[in-house]
């Protein structure tokens, strides 16, 4: 018989875990949703009567978080508390790319994860189904079933693995209307009820033959498999994007050629300067972990070259303006139209922008930096993390707008690094009217047309073209 769920915790008010319950919520009114962080400010900010200010930017979330929030949908501090009422509790913390020890800039590190299961085995005194929410390497579920099971106070549990596949931007779409929902857990009796009692709520909305249900390993291989195959088709159509600037070809032309080969594909075969974000690379880095560590080199070496080819592309991108720029950037303005990884977020986790404005500071270059929706403060953290030199030494030359005019005003080149609808609309031939000349332009995201801007008198370089 399938538990029906009356309250759910979420630990975790992040990306994942505050669009996530937000959607669940909205979609079932019958269930109590807590969403519980460590983080006041962030909780702070979640419960802010200005649905602008909401942490997250995506769209269309603050109109479900206004639908819900304060009738079913509830954002705190109280962990225990939420713990305890809980009947299913997901955990959507971070895990990020271990930086010491073992496994060092490759394992994910999971202590965050074992932090919230042994809160969870603290505090609990009833039965609950734990919920993997966060992308963990395969065999975590296992981990927590023994913590869980080595300190809860005779307390049944079950563990599901429920990873998300959410795109940052469409993040909202993706949770209304997702390809699949995949939902792992373990062959006995009351791994399967516990399944049964997670896909009931997603069934609220989700049609019964795109919920798929698995044993836990293969739920929580199938998300990093996933993101290294986007990441992989990425890369793939950046290596080609090198060769047709050698060779007079257009990387969108070959794109298009190839993505209607329906065995292909068109999806992700869009060039650019390269792709972040919170998961491609540290998924990957996890995966060539895991390769590595079950002795399948060859396996691991294959995967981790779709990293090495974004980062080449990164740098490449970088190297092109200052070969341009007549070798050199010391001393010149160069503009930034766009700092997020991607359009329509305000996340900057792996940015391709800050890893570009690295190199140009290296040689000198000023930055300066438009983008609609990151602040200044997240600019300088991100370039600390990324900077060659003392971060305090070249801060000077990092400059942020809170409109584009005044970033592009008198600089000797402007690069799109993110590619803001925004953008495409602007009086590019004012803006080239403000810049020094020889106006060039530098088009990390093709999202403006090469005739049109050199009509207009740009110096102009795309991508792959």
């Amino acid at each position: 018989m399938t538990t029906k769920i009356k309250n759910i915790c979420c630990i975790g008010a992040g990306y994942v875990g505050g669009p996530t319950m937000a959607v669940i919520a909205q979609k079932c009114p019958h269930i109590k949703v807590n969403v519980v962080d460590i983080n006041p400010e962030r909780i702070a900010a979640w419960n802010d009567e200005n649905l602008d200010k909401l942490p997250i930017y995506e769209p269309g979330l603050k109109e479900v978080v206004n639908e819900s929030r304060g009738r079913n949908l509830f954002f705190s501090t109280n962990i225990d508390s939420a713990i305890d009422e809980a009947q299913m509790i997901f955990i959507s913390v971070n895990t990020p790319t271990k930086n010491y020890g073992k496994g060092k800039g490759m394992a994910a590190d999971l202590k965050y994860i074992e932090l919230c299961t042994r809160q969870i085995a603290d505090v609990a005194t009833n039965d609950k189904i734990v919920v993997e929410k966060s992308t963990l390497p395969v065999r975590t579920a296992e981990a927590i079933r023994n913590i869980l099971d080595n300190i809860g106070h005779n307390c049944s549990f079950s563990v599901l693995s429920n990873p998300e596949f959410l795109a940052e931007g469409t993040a909202i779409k993706d949770l209304l209307s997702p390809d699949r929902v995949l939902i792992g857990g373990e062959e006995d009796e009351r791994g399967q009820e516990a399944i049964d009692a997670l896909a009931e709520i997603y069934g609220n909305w989700v049609p019964e033959d795109r919920i798929l249900k698995t044993n836990v390993w293969s739920s929580e291989l199938s998300k990093l498999t996933a993101n290294a195959f986007l990441a992989q088709r990425v890369s793939s159509i950046n290596s080609i994007s090198a060769l047709c600037e050698k060779t007079g070809a257009n990387v969108e032309e070959v794109a298009n050629a190839i993505g209607m080969d329906s065995r292909i594909g068109n999806k992700f075969l869009k060039a650019s300067v390269g792709f972040g974000g919170s998961c491609f690379q540290k998924d990957i880095l996890n995966l060539v972990y895991i390769c590595r560590s079950q002795n399948l080199y060859e396996v691991a070496d294959y995967w981790e070259q779709v990293l090495i080819m974004n980062d080449y592309q990164k740098h490449r991108f970088a190297d092109n303006i200052i070969q341009t720029l007549y070798n050199t950037v010391s001393g010149k303005k160069i503009a930034f139209l766009g700092w997020a990884f991607k359009k329509d977020t305000n996340d900057t986790r792996e940015t391709p922008a800050m890893y570009v404005a690295a190199d140009l500071l290296d040689d000198q270059a000023e930055i300066h930096v438009y983008d609609p929706k990151v602040s200044e403060e997240q600019i300088h953290n991100d370039l600390k993390l990324v900077a060659k030199d003392d971060y305090e030494k070249i801060k000077d030359r990092v400059y942020y707008y809170n409109a584009p005019n005044e970033a592009v005003k008198g600089a000797h080149a402007v690069a799109i690094l993110t590619e803001w609808d925004e953008f495409k609309a602007y009086n590019w031939e004012s803006i080239y009217e403000n810049m020094l000349k020889p106006a060039f332009l530098f088009d990390g995201r093709n999202i403006l047309d090469v005739n049109t801007m050199k009509s207009i008198g740009f110096k102009m370089k795309s991508i792959g073209k």
